[in-house]
């Protein structure tokens, strides 16, 4: 083999391997930004507690009633884990029994492949956060809409939100989270 015969098949290796990292690994994500506004859902404010003696209810009253508005159920914040995140998250319960997760006023990076979950999994400050998830349990609800904005995804009904006490945004392609919010029961 000569020696220009090498330095040509070198040369279009070393390209071939370029060009495969760049459709791997997406470089221009990171300078693209995708704004998501969802309206996201109200939810009903805690009523003023009173001291008087609750009526009897009458004969046509439902012994528990149906609410009128949307109910936050647990919420939590963003924690930064392999990108910059921001951010908050809400579980509300909807008047028809459905439930929704809102995410509201996300900041993060743009990324491949970047998913939605529900997860078993705490959160973990730091480095060690940055994998949890990926050992965990979790549901899917979808791939992540934008890295900024409001969005909001469907929960589906049979779901036992006690099982998952955390947000996370799960890159699958690279198997680690940008950021995790951990869930706190509403009051």
């Amino acid at each position: 083999m000569t020696r220009r015969t090498l330095a040509l098949l070198l040369g279009s290796a070393i390209a071939v391997l370029m060009i495969a990292g760049v459709l791997l690994f997406k470089p221009w994500l990171l300078f693209v930004d995708v704004r998501v506004d969802d309206a996201l859902p109200p939810t009903t404010t805690a009523q003023p507690t009173t001291t008087a003696q609750p009526t009897p209810p009458t004969p046509s009253a439902t012994s528990t009633p149906s609410p009128t508005a949307p109910r936050e159920v647990s919420a939590g914040s963003f924690t930064s884990h392999e990108h910059d995140t921001s951010g908050s998250v809400r579980i509300v319960q909807q008047p028809d029994g459905s439930r929704v997760l809102a995410i509201e006023n996300l900041a993060t990076s743009n990324g491949p492949d970047v998913h939605v979950w529900l997860s078993a999994s705490d959160v973990i400050e730091g480095i060690d956060g940055w994998y949890a998830a990926g050992g965990a349990d979790h549901l899917d609800l979808g791939m992540l809409k934008g890295n900024l904005g409001n969005q909001v995804y469907e929960i589906p009904a049979e779901l036992d939100l006690s099982l998952y006490p955390s947000v996370d945004l799960w890159c699958e392609q690279f198997g680690v989270s940008f950021g995790a919010a951990q869930l706190a029961q509403s009051t």
